[in-house]
C-alpha cells in the first residue's frame, strides 16, 4: 500500500472523528444554554400549546442578549440538528475522491470532505443570521417570550404550524427533499474536483437542505427556540425524512399533523 493510500484511509477516520466531535461540542453547548442566560431545562416545556404556559420564573429579569450571541446560538443549533443528515453525502464524497486519487496516484485532485461540510454549514450560518433577526423582531413585538423564547400568541403558533404543514406538501419541498435524499444523484450531477469544488458542492447541498427544512426550523418559535424537547424531535424528524426508506411518507404524515395542530391551536 502506498503512502498516499495510507493517508487517504486515515482521512476517513479523521472525517468521522471530526464530525463526531463537532456534534458533541454543538449539543454540549446547547445543553449548557448556548449563552441565553438560562439552562436549557429552564427553557423547556412539554406543553402542546406553549402560548398558554406562564413564564417559568415570574419576576425574574430577562437576560440581555446581543444579536451576535443569538446568531451563534442558532448556528450551533443548526450544526447539531443538520450535520447528521448531511453525513452520508460527506462520507460518500470522501469515498469517491479516495478512489479517484488512488487511481491517479497523485494528491493533486484530493480535497478533504471537511471542505464540503464547511460549505454546507456556511449556508446554515446564513439561515442563522435571518433566524436571529426574526427572533429579535418577534420578541420586540411581544409574540414570543423574552425569557423562555416560546410563542405567546395563538395566532403566531397556528400560523407557523399551518405554514410548516402546507410547505411539507408543496412541490418545492418535494424537489428539495429529493436532492437531500439522493447523495449519489447529487454527486453525479454536481461533482467538482479540487478544494474549491468541494466547498461549492457543500454550498449547493446546503441550499437544497435549507429549502427542504426552513419551515420546520421555524417551529422552534412555537415550542421554544431553546426547548430541548422540540430541538431533539425536530432533529429526529429531519433525520428520518431524509435518510429512512419511508421518509417522504413520514414527512406527509407530519404535514397533516401540523395542519391539524395549527387549527386546534386557533381555538385555544
Amino acid at each position: 500500500m502506498s503512502v498516499l493510500e495510507t493517508l487517504l484511509r486515515r482521512e476517513r477516520a479523521v472525517v468521522c472523528t471530526a464530525l463526531a466531535v463537532l456534534l458533541v461540542l454543538a449539543w454540549g453547548y446547547l445543553w449548557q444554554g448556548a449563552g441565553m442566560g438560562m439552562t436549557v431545562l429552564d427553557m423547556t416545556s412539554l406543553a402542546l400549546f406553549p402560548h398558554t404556559q406562564p413564564e417559568p420564573m415570574p419576576g425574574m429579569a430577562p437576560p440581555v442578549l446581543s444579536w451576535l450571541t443569538i446568531v451563534a446560538m442558532w448556528w450551533v443549533m443548526m450544526v447539531a440538528m443538520m450535520t447528521p443528515s448531511a453525513a452520508p453525502l460527506v462520507l460518500l464524497y470522501g469515498r469517491v475522491v479516495r478512489h479517484a486519487t488512488s487511481a491517479r496516484q497523485t494528491p493533486a485532485a484530493y480535497a478533504s470532505p471537511l471542505l464540503l461540510i464547511g460549505g454546507y454549514l456556511v449556508v446554515w450560518h446564513a439561515f442563522s443570521l435571518a433566524a436571529a433577526t426574526l427572533q429579535l423582531v418577534l420578541v420586540e413585538a411581544g409574540l414570543i417570550s423574552r425569557m423562555v423564547l416560546w410563542s405567546k400568541s395563538a395566532l403566531l403558533s397556528a400560523s407557523v404550524l399551518i405554514l410548516a404543514g402546507l410547505y411539507q406538501l408543496s412541490p418545492l419541498k418535494r424537489v428539495c427533499l429529493a436532492r437531500c435524499r439522493g447523495p449519489v444523484e447529487f454527486l453525479t450531477r454536481n461533482f467538482r474536483p479540487g478544494r474549491y469544488g468541494a466547498f461549492v458542492m457543500g454550498l449547493k447541498h446546503g441550499m437544497w437542505c435549507v429549502g427542504c427544512c426552513w419551515s420546520l426550523m421555524l417551529l422552534l418559535f412555537v415550542g421554544g427556540v431553546m426547548n430541548i424537547v422540540w430541538i431533539v424531535l425536530l432533529a429526529l424528524f429531519v433525520l428520518v425524512e431524509k435518510l429512512f426508506p419511508n421518509g417522504e411518507t413520514v414527512g406527509k404524515v407530519g404535514a397533516v399533523i401540523l395542519i391539524a395542530w395549527g387549527a386546534i391551536t386557533l381555538m385555544r
